[in-house]
C-alpha cells in the first residue's frame, strides 16, 4: 500500500475528499518524520512505536574489490509493532 492507496482508504471509510485525504496522510508522515528528526520517539497506541537508534562508524568491504572501507555514523528510523498488529498478522 503506497500513499495514493492509504488516502483514496480514508475517502471510502470516512466520506472524505481525495484532496483532504491526501492532506491528512501527509501530514500525519511529515509528523512523523519532523518527531524522528528531533530523535523522540512515536508510539501510537495499538499500532507500534517507530524508535531512532544510533549506528555508529564502522569498518566494511567494498563487495566489488574487496578492498577496507569506512562506513560512517547514521541515525535510523526503526518499526516495533503493538501485540495487536503482530496478532493480526500471525493469525
Amino acid at each position: 500500500m503506497n500513499n495514493a492507496e492509504l488516502a483514496e482508504t480514508l475517502v471510502t471509510d470516512h466520506a472524505m475528499s481525495k484532496a483532504d485525504a491526501r492532506k491528512a496522510v501527509d501530514a500525519l508522515m511529515a509528523a512523523i518524520v519532523t518527531a524522528a528528526a528531533k530523535g523522540e520517539e512515536i508510539s501510537l497506541a495499538g499500532f507500534g512505536k517507530f524508535k531512532v537508534k544510533d549506528s555508529p562508524a564502522r569498518e566494511g568491504r567494498n563487495p566489488a574489490t574487496g578492498e577496507a572501507m569506512q562506513i560512517a555514523a547514521s541515525r535510523k528510523l526503526t518499526f516495533a509493532p503493538a501485540k495487536a498488529v503482530k496478532d493480526a498478522l500471525n493469525g
